[in-house]
């Protein structure tokens, strides 16, 4: 899927929303795609944990990280419970750790970028919540599309 959402965006301009963030791959996989699961969370990555923990049956996890960039939201411990789990990918509005390791993962992983400090684990965040980034809302079960180009999501499959 690598290069194909400049194409996707052509084919449905009307279909697909650009998220107008500047995101970092981190994850061996540039291009991924998949219907959307949500985590909204503060310096507390529970819901992100317990979420990639369960089927992922290849979808895309998209994490609010309610703008705090001093904690990390994802490491290499929770990136492979991902890959284990059948996930395609993770969008997160935050920080992600263990950069190096997390580059080996057959995943795709988006993020603002990095912190090495771990979050505080207090069991506290939202899942399945319509969240808003840079002015786009994503809902469960929207599909997103993901390479080096950025993110852009739709509410319906598109032809890849």
């Amino acid at each position: 899927m690598d290069d194909k959402l400049p194409d996707l965006c052509d084919q449905h301009p009307d279909a697909v929303q650009w998220v107008p963030m500047q995101w970092f791959d981190y994850g061996a996989k540039r291009g991924f795609e998949g219907r959307v699961r949500t985590v909204r969370c503060y310096r507390d990555n529970s819901k992100v944990k317990a979420l990639l923990a369960s089927p992922g049956d290849g979808q895309v996890l998209v994490v609010d990280g309610s703008g705090a960039m001093d904690r990390a939201l994802l490491g290499d411990l929770i990136g492979q419970s991902a890959v284990d789990n059948h996930w395609a990918g993770i969008v997160i509005a935050g920080p992600v750790r263990d950069a190096a390791t997390l580059s080996t993962l057959p995943l795709g992983i988006k993020a603002l970028g990095v912190c090495p400090i771990k979050t505080h684990k207090y069991d506290q965040g939202e899942v399945d919540v319509a969240i808003t980034l840079a002015g786009i809302t994503l809902t469960v079960g929207d599909y997103l599309y993901a390479d080096q180009n950025g993110v852009i999501v739709c509410t319906k499959p598109l032809n890849t």
